[in-house]
């Protein structure tokens, strides 16, 4: 008896292994299985200035590495006290601007080697709701809690989430490109919204691939809507997967772009992160008569 409905995944012709270099940006999800692979012995960065969500914050950060522009005082803004960019995930909030510019473009410097010597970049993307910001007339990475007054809410057309992608994409043909859409529901405007926003980004992603030869598309969307359609592969708050789910779809990721013969060594490497995390949580506790 089945209990789901399989989601088919033909494997690249290529696949890949310890000898590439691998960058992944986009939405939480991004960082999940980012994470993960780092966790397998890959050459892997993720995420380099945080989590970004919509395809034009995306292409931002990729565009911004790829000229290796440093980030300047007209950058900075404050909330609540600390300081940080729009650019930006609350991570690199800092209590002087000072330290932000020091650490931020410390960051940039050592992503934008990393994002040159990728062989293989990996973009999720979350939704296609931007923010853009009034007086800057910019759509943002982040809005840090900023007065809602000071931005305009947007949604990207299809054509726009395509041709900003296939900007980035175009700029480096040698590169292997391997989008997702974040299986993680966008709800802050509703359910239907959330579908709309990742309906544009799947019609995004299938112009893409049709444009580009170097363009592919893994279904991590589909495969939590339909191999894990279940509220048990969910977190407490009912819109991000669960560990076991992203275990779940990081084997597919494998099985789809990963080349069979790393998995001893995946294997291995995963072995030995859980003992050293486990360890770590051994030693760094008091012994009980403490």
């Amino acid at each position: 008896m089945k209990l789901t409905t399989e989601v088919t995944i033909e494997p690249l012709k290529e696949r890949f292994g310890f000898g590439d270099k691998y960058f992944f940006i986009g939405s939480c999800f991004a960082d999940s299985i980012g994470c993960l692979m780092q966790e397998s012995g890959f050459d892997v960065t993720v995420n380099p200035f945080g989590v970004v969500y919509n395809p034009v914050s995306v292409a931002q950060s990729l565009e911004r590495l790829a000229g290796r522009e440093p980030f300047a005082g007209s950058d900075v803004i404050c909330t609540e006290g600390r300081y940080t960019s729009f650019y930006h995930h609350s991570r690199f909030n800092r209590d002087t601007p000072e330290e932000f510019l020091r650490d931020a473009n410390e960051a940039l410097k050592q992503a934008a080697d990393a994002f040159e010597a990728a062989t293989v970049c990996v973009v999720t993307l979350g939704t296609n709701r931007v923010f853009r910001h009034k007086e800057r007339d910019m759509i943002v990475s982040n809005c840090h809690k900023v007065l809602a007054s000071e931005f305009e809410r947007e949604n990207l057309s299809v054509d726009e989430c395509t041709d900003v992608l296939a900007r980035v994409v175009a700029r480096y043909p040698g590169k292997k490109w391997i989008f997702t859409v974040s299986p993680i529901r966008y709800m802050a405007f509703g359910a239907h919204a959330s579908q709309l926003g990742k309906a544009i980004l799947l019609l995004a992603v299938d112009a893409l691939q049709r444009r580009f030869g170097n363009v592919c598309y893994f279904p991590a969307y589909e495969i939590m809507m339909d191999e894990l359609r279940d509220y048990r592969f969910y977190e407490e708050n009912l819109t991000h997967p669960s560990h076991q789910a992203v275990e779940y779809i990081f084997d597919g990721f494998r099985q789809f772009a990963i080349d069979s013969a790393c998995e001893q060594r995946i294997a291995a490497a995963r072995k030995a992160a859980r003992a050293a995390r486990h360890r770590a949580f051994q030693f760094g506790n008091p012994a009980p008569n403490q």
